[in-house]
């Protein structure tokens, strides 16, 4: 299975080899940015440039979850390998780790001049690579949202 977000607001899971539509989510606004899979593969997180950033159930077809903090476009985003966290990367040069427990945002990563256009937690740490428009990448601590 393959998930793919485009310009039409929506995502999509594809089968292979045939290459079949088997589910389809809608509910951002705008283009989607970003979508990956949870580490169970029971859920999804979308990012868009609506600012915000979605999960959603695969058994229900919708989303459980909207969050809302990012002042612009949000870029990227990806799970963490224990599920309960997510982390998104916005145009405006944050990114964000949000606590899906709480159900909101537990830090702000903010350093970089410009557009982060990418972000990535390393396997079963809490470290996070960001990439951004201002040609840096930056490792940080997520719990301490300190710069390694």
């Amino acid at each position: 299975i393959a998930l793919t977000g485009g310009n039409d607001c929506l995502w999509r899971t594809w089968g292979f080899p045939d290459g079949n539509i088997l589910m389809t989510g809608e509910g951002h606004t705008d283009w989607l940015s970003g979508c990956c899979f949870s580490p169970s593969g029971t859920q999804l997180v979308t990012s868009s440039a609506d600012s915000t950033v979605r999960i959603w159930d695969m058994s229900r077809h919708g989303c459980l979850l909207t969050l809302r903090g990012h002042s612009r476009a949000a870029r990227s985003c990806c799970w963490h390998s224990s599920g309960h966290f997510v982390a998104s990367a916005c145009v405006d040069g944050t990114s964000k780790i949000w606590d899906l427990t709480s159900e909101r945002c537990r830090h702000t990563l903010r350093g970089h001049k410009e557009s982060v256009n990418s972000i990535e937690f390393l396997p079963f740490s809490s470290t996070v690579l960001t990439s951004s428009a201002d040609k840096t990448l930056t490792l940080w601590d997520a719990r301490t949202v300190r710069r390694l």
